[in-house]
């Protein structure tokens, strides 16, 4: 990301342009509104139409710096026919409709913004792909493992420390409490928390507390990436005598195993859909399965389905249900709403789901 520095050079240098409109330096940290200190007073002209406005610019585009600015210069009593004027590295089409709104001129350096002198002139460019896509202290915090600091809001919503919430995400963690996988560092939970609070999720004053659940939903399915496997089998069960539920149950309790049932298959869990008989489980280890279970692999009817894989978030806070794994509602989600279309109006039922528990958590 540029510094405040770099973004005064670069948008009073001859690279920037928002045509029809031209911007010309007048002073740096001019005195404005009592005591407070502003960026820049620039002169924006269109022909020989001619307006002033104070500046402050934000080296980062989150959504609550966006939102602190935007408050802060709604809040000013300008004078000498100033107007105010925020300048990001990029502003969103939402951000810029708020603007608009508001009656607040922004810019960014990718070429969009809206800028208002009342009685004036009013020029709207939008549409600038993001030169910045990101600003955050972990490259996306909303995928991967580090998603998992973000999920754990949606089963707990408020908690006392940082510590509190590693320890929380630590503790439903199935791969750190029965095979050896390395627990999340206060460190990285600290920094997603960062983002989190940036995009507005999250807020800490006496406690830190989940505020948009529905948007950190959102945030979790644009940034899923499907599960990464190492082997998949499918196989045709022979033994009767025990349901495969059952049995995977008792293999895992023998082995130590972590045996966890697919999104897909963990569906009818927290939502009515109709599925096929054929049970899907998450294994890091399935070559261990092969050697206790009565069964042979097979494509022809298959009632087992085993994947390898060492993702840590699919064994994430999984719920056991009738002695078995299932994985948790979020999971359920995030597979659904990678699925087709009937996938995704049933992630509808396990969205409303979570954030009815969310609700109640909260309340409760």
């Amino acid at each position: 990301m540029p510094s405040e520095k770099e973004m005064i050079e670069e948008v009073f240098s001859s690279k920037f342009s928002l045509a029809p409109l031209t911007f010309r330096l007048i002073q740096f940290n001019p005195k404005v509104d009592s005591n407070r200190h502003f960026d820049a007073l620039v002169e924006v002209s269109w022909k020989n139409i001619t307006a002033k406005f104070v500046v402050e610019f934000k080296s980062l585009s989150t959504p609550m710096v966006f939102q602190n600015t935007l408050n802060m210069l709604k809040s000013l009593s300008l004078q000498n026919d100033c107007l105010p004027m925020l300048v990001m590295p990029y502003l969103s089409e939402s951000q810029l409709q708020e603007l608009e709104r508001e009656g607040i001129s922004g810019i960014d350096l990718c070429g969009n913004g809206v800028v208002i002198a009342p009685r004036k002139f009013s020029v709207l460019r939008s549409g600038k792909k993001n030169r910045f896509p990101s600003s955050a202290l972990i490259k996306n915090v909303y995928r991967k493992n580090s998603s998992m600091a973000g999920r754990v809001f949606l089963s707990k919503g408020n908690y006392e420390t940082v510590q509190k919430i590693c320890d929380e995400v630590n503790r439903r963690n199935l791969l750190v409490n029965s095979w050896n996988k390395n627990p999340m560092s206060l460190s990285t939970v600290s920094k997603v928390l960062k983002t989190l609070e940036d995009d507005l999720i999250v807020e800490r004053k006496k406690s830190i507390q989940l505020l948009q659940p529905d948007k950190l939903l959102e945030k979790l399915s644009e940034n899923y990436s499907r599960v990464n496997t190492k082997m998949e089998i499918q196989m045709k069960i022979l033994d009767n005598k025990e349901s495969v539920t059952q049995m995977l149950s008792r293999i895992s309790r023998s082995t130590g195993l972590p045996i966890v049932a697919t999104g897909i298959s963990s569906v009818t869990r927290y939502a009515v859909m109709q599925r096929g008989e054929m049970l899907s489980v998450y294994c890091p280890r399935i070559e261990k399965i092969l050697e206790l279970i009565p069964g042979r692999q097979s494509d022809r009817f298959p009632n087992l389905e085993l994947i390898q894989t060492d993702d840590e978030t699919v064994y994430f806070d999984a719920s056991e249900q009738e002695n078995f794994r299932w994985a948790s509602p979020i999971q359920v989600y995030l597979e659904l709403i990678a699925g087709d279309k009937r996938d995704q109006e049933t992630a509808e039922q396990v969205k409303s789901f979570i954030l009815h528990n969310v609700k109640q958590e909260q309340q409760g």
